[in-house]
This record gives structure tokens, sequence and C-alpha cells, in this order.
């Protein structure tokens, strides 16, 4: 399934457990134009664009196309420059209960937290 984040990232490894944890290691291309916009000069990782990797990799996952139902405790803790912090680390536990995936996920660079969340996602036929 193809990112509507074309060229924005990429996914150097994704592993799990058995039991619904993910991790993912994703380097981010500080180059991509959306940071030639958000900001000239200092450019900072859109949240929208960090919950849309969460997305991407869950449905990667899950193997399934999946639309945003509800996103809660979204908690934006740190900024992400690409350019000093390209490499992110992205932790899920995956949930099913009948259509509906449940994740929480936690994306850090180093060991800094940069973002926290929880969502439901509900899979498209």
């Amino acid at each position: 399934m193809e990112s509507i984040l074309k060229d924005f990232y990429r996914v150097e490894k994704l592993s799990n457990d058995d039991s619904g944890n993910f991790t993912a290691e994703i380097k981010l291309n500080p180059s991509h134009n959306i940071f030639k916009g958000h900001f000239p000069g200092n450019p900072v990782t859109p949240g929208v664009c960090m919950m849309q990797i969460v997305k991407d990799l869950t449905e990667k996952c899950t193997a399934e196309k999946l639309f945003l139902k509800s996103a809660s405790n979204v908690k934006f803790m740190s900024v992400i420059n690409p350019e000093e912090n390209p490499d992110l680390m992205i932790q899920l536990n995956i949930k099913t209960e009948e259509n509906i995936i449940k994740v929480k996920s936690t994306t850090l660079f180093g060991e800094t937290i940069a973002l926290k969340m929880s969502a439901q996602y509900q899979k498209i036929p």
C-alpha cells in the first residue's frame, strides 16, 4: 500500500513480537518539498504527517486498507527537525476487534519521545 506521503520517508526495518507489538525504524527525507514550506530555514515535521506515518505503518502491519475513525490522547511532545533527527523509531501496539483496529503508538528519535497517540481505524473493504 503506497502512502500519500510519497518519498517523505522510507521504512528501514519493521519487526514484531507476534503479540501485536511492532517496531518500525524509518528515515525521513529532509529534502522533501513539505519541509520547504514547513518551515523555510527551520524544517519541522508536520504533526499530521507524523499521524499519517502511524496509519501507513498500521496498514503495512495488518495488510488492511484503513480509515482513521478517531484519535485520542494525541500528544506532540517534541519537534522533529528532519535535518537533525531523520531517524525515527515508531512503536505500535495493534489490537483488532471485528472491523476496528486499535493502535497505541509512540514515535521517538533517540531517547526523545516526539508523539504519543491512540487511534482507532476502520477497515475499508
